[in-house]
């Protein structure tokens, strides 16, 4: 029995320590999309990991977001097709998107939901974000080569 608690902590901590949550000012996040040309958005090919149908969308051209860890230090992750984003709006309120989707555009941040049905999306004005977090979901999306 000590054994299975062992192994099962084990498999706690990894989890914790695989799903940690980075934030980027909204003033920040703002300036690495304007670097960012929505005229360049990549098409894509995700794997489903359910085995039905992989999903095909249209990607923003980020390769790299800076993120800040819990301790302020600075940090590159890279963008993938399993990258989270949380919004926290002025009200309260939290929407989510897959990052890969994200794009801004008049003042308003858009992006997908939702990778089983593609139209479900959030559309959030900027001047109402507060805070950003991302996270690798540790949803098993990857890329596949077109």
């Amino acid at each position: 029995m000590n054994h299975k608690i062992k192994i099962l902590s084990i498999g706690i901590l990894f989890l914790m320590l695989s799903c940690t949550t980075y934030t980027i000012p909204p003033e920040n996040f703002k300036d690495q999309f304007t670097k960012s040309d929505k005229s360049k958005m990549n098409e894509v090919v995700v794997n489903n990991p359910l085995l039905y149908k992989d999903f095909k969308y249209s990607s923003n051209d980020i390769e790299y977001l800076t993120v800040y860890d819990k301790k302020g230090k600075e940090m590159k992750i890279r963008n993938s097709a399993s990258l989270e984003m949380r919004v926290t709006l002025l009200d309260g309120k939290r929407k989510y998107f897959y990052f890969d989707t994200v794009i801004l555009e008049n003042d308003s941040l858009k992006g997908g939901k939702s990778r089983f049905m593609p139209g479900l999306n959030n559309v959030v004005p900027y001047d109402q974000i507060v805070k950003i977090e991302v996270q690798e979901g540790g949803k098993n999306y990857y890329y596949k080569k077109n």
